[in-house]
């Protein structure tokens, strides 16, 4: 970053800080939250900034990245008053951890963390980061530890079929195409509600393989294609109004 651009983005950030102090003072609905509250509000900026990402809105999407960014800020603001850590504490975190979580990128500063210095290729990279994130120290044991069981679907079948890649439990790279076919064949064979229950989370779940191996979101492509859903009823309403 340019000094130019570091003095810009200084200065800005400390206008933030001035604006997020004095609305924790001053406002009596800042005043209130705490982590707790303000986390559902922090989620539904993320899920307004992913939906302006997949628009492809850029004056959208620069507005709620502020959004966003105001959330990261306020959370760590509230932190600070507890004493437990403070926003240039998050950041350095942070850097550390980009820093030691990329050995590929930096190896001199990344030696020892347990992954590979090597990486040719994304799945590569997230293969390297379980490795070393498992090492970290006060992480939770095991393949799926701390894996967020409060994920939206998708996004939680995702993230335990990549920990099992991660892990070596994965054969091959292949797109599994076939398993959804056959799954798709084990549901149409359903004799019961509760056996369709069974295999309607196993096409899914399959499914959303198939997109982890496409490097497609499973979350947001589910989104787009109800929004396509929703468009299509609308305009065929709308024609068949009298």
């Amino acid at each position: 970053m340019s000094e130019d651009r570091a003095a810009r983005a200084g200065a800005a950030l400390e206008r933030l800080d001035e604006i997020a102090r004095r609305l924790r003072r001053e406002c009596p609905w800042d005043r209130e939250q705490d982590e707790r509250s303000i986390v559902p509000h922090t989620v539904e900026e993320a899920y307004e900034l992913a939906d302006a990402a997949g628009q492809g809105d850029d004056a959208r999407l620069l507005d709620e990245l502020g959004d966003v960014l105001f959330q990261v800020h306020f959370l760590a603001l509230l932190m600070e008053e507890r004493g437990a850590g403070d926003l240039a504490q998050v950041a350095e975190h942070l850097h550390a951890k980009l820093v030691r979580r990329h050995p590929h990128v930096f190896p001199a500063a990344s030696s020892g963390t347990g992954g590979s210095a090597q990486a040719d290729s994304a799945g590569q990279v997230l293969a390297n980061w379980d490795a070393i994130k498992r090492t970290e120290p006060d992480r939770e044991g095991g393949i799926f530890g701390e894996v967020p069981e409060n994920l939206p679907g998708p996004l939680y079948a995702r993230k335990v079929q990549r920990r099992a890649a991660s892990a070596g439990l994965e054969e091959g790279d292949a797109v599994p195409y076939q398993t959804v076919i056959a799954e798709l064949e084990q549901l149409r064979a359903a004799a019961d509600r509760e056996t369709a229950f069974h295999e309607v989370g196993d096409v899914l779940f399959a499914a959303v393989d198939v997109a982890r191996k496409l490097r497609v979101d499973p979350e947001l492509a589910l989104r787009a294609a109800a929004d396509r859903f929703r468009t299509t009823i609308t305009e065929r309403s709308e024609e068949n109004a009298p």
